[in-house]
C-alpha cells in the first residue's frame, strides 16, 4: 500500500490534503457530505479579535476557472469560536485542526494566538498576514518583510504552537518575505493567499463586487502558486503548505514536486463539496502509476 502520510512540525498527518480556510467553515457543513477524518486536517475559518459581519454585498464574482471573493473576514469573533465553534469541532472531528487568524494590528495577532494556544484541539495557528495593518496606513503585513517579520516574531513569543505564516502572492518579492518569516521565528509558510482581481457588469457598467476588487482564487491560478511555491521552497528551510488552484490528485503531488510538505485544497470545494475527498481516494492510484511508494519522499524533487 502507498504510503500517504506527511508530518508538519512534529504532527503526523495519514495525507497531506488539507481544506483552506474560509473555504470550509468549521466542517460542520461538509461533513454531512462525507466522514472529514479521512482529510489530513482542516484548516478552519479565519479568526479575528472580534465578531465581523464582513465587507459589504455583493462579495463574489465567477470567473472562467476560478472565482472572486471579497468576504472581509466575516467571522464570529474568537470568544465564540473557543467557546463554542471548537467544542463542536470535536464532536465530529478527531485530529488536530488548524487555527487560521487574521488581525488588523499585532497586538490583535498575538491576543487570538494566546488564546488558541491553550487548545489541544488546535494542532498549528496560521497567521494570515494579507489583513491590512491599520495603525500604519492600512498596508498589508504581508507585503512589507519587516512587517511580516513584526508579527511573526510577535506571535512566535506569545505561543507554543507551531505558527506557519500564510502569504500574500500580491507583493514584489515572495521570498524575500518568506525569508523574513522564517528569520523571526516561523515553523512553517502557507502560500498562496489569492491574487487581486476584478469583474464589471458590462449591463450596468459597474463592478460586480462592492468593493469594485477581490481575492482571485481556483484553477487558474495553479501555476502561478506553483511557481511561488518552488521558489519559496528553494529559500526557506521550514515546512510550506502548497496551496492555489489545486483540484485533483495530480495537483497535489505537483505542488509537493515543487517543494510542498502538505497541501491545502481552497475554492474547489465550494464549487465540488467531495472534492478533498475525490483527492484523497485517487491519491493511490496516481501514486502506483508514477512509481511513488511514499508522498513524503517527493518533496522538493522537482
Amino acid at each position: 500500500m502507498p504510503d500517504l502520510s506527511v508530518t508538519l512540525s512534529g504532527i503526523k498527518l495519514d495525507n497531506p490534503v488539507i481544506p483552506a480556510s474560509g473555504t470550509f467553515g468549521y466542517g460542520a457543513e461538509f461533513k454531512d457530505f462525507y466522514d472529514i477524518n479521512i482529510l489530513g486536517s482542516f484548516s478552519f475559518k479565519g479568526t479575528t479579535k472580534e465578531p465581523r459581519f464582513g465587507n459589504p454585498t455583493p462579495r463574489v464574482a465567477e470567473c472562467v476557472s476560478g472565482m472572486i471573493n471579497s468576504v472581509g473576514l466575516q467571522n464570529p469573533g474568537i470568544d465564540a469560536v473557543i467557546n463554542e465553534e471548537l467544542p463542536r469541532i470535536a464532536t465530529y472531528f478527531k485530529k488536530p485542526v488548524i487555527a487560521n487568524i487574521g488581525g488588523f494590528s499585532v497586538d490583535e495577532f498575538v491576543y487570538c494566538a494566546e488564546r488558541l494556544s491553550v487548545s489541544e484541539q488546535v494542532g498549528i495557528i496560521e497567521v494570515n498576514i494579507s489583513c491590512p495593518n491599520l495603525h500604519k496606513g492600512g498596508v498589508n503585513f504581508g507585503s512589507d518583510p519587516k512587517a511580516a517579520a513584526e508579527v511573526t516574531a510577535a506571535v512566535r513569543k506569545a505561543t507554543n504552537k507551531p505558527i506557519y505564516l500564510k502569504l500574500s502572492p500580491n507583493v514584489e518579492s515572495i521570498t524575500e518575505i518568506a525569508k523574513a518569516c522564517e528569520d523571526a521565528g516561523a515553523d512553517g509558510i502557507s502560500l498562496i493567499n489569492t491574487l487581486l482581481g476584478m469583474r464589471i457588469d458590462i449591463k450596468t457598467r459597474k463592478p460586480v463586487i462592492a468593493n469594485k476588487m477581490g481575492g482571485f482564487s481556483g484553477r487558474a491560478i495553479f501555476p502561478v502558486a506553483l511557481r511561488m511555491v518552488y521558489e519559496v521552497s528553494k529559500a526557506v528551510k521550514i515546512p510550506i503548505i502548497g496551496m492555489g488552484g489545486v483540484a485533483s490528485a495530480e495537483n497535489v503531488i505537483e505542488m509537493m514536486m515543487a517543494g510542498a510538505s502538505a497541501v491545502q485544497v481552497g475554492a474547489e470545494n465550494l464549487r465540488n463539496p467531495y472534492a478533498c475527498k475525490e483527492i484523497i481516494e485517487a491519491l493511490p492510484r496516481v501514486m502506483a502509476e508514477l512509481k511513488i511508494d511514499r508522498l513524503r519522499d517527493i518533496v522538493g524533487v522537482a
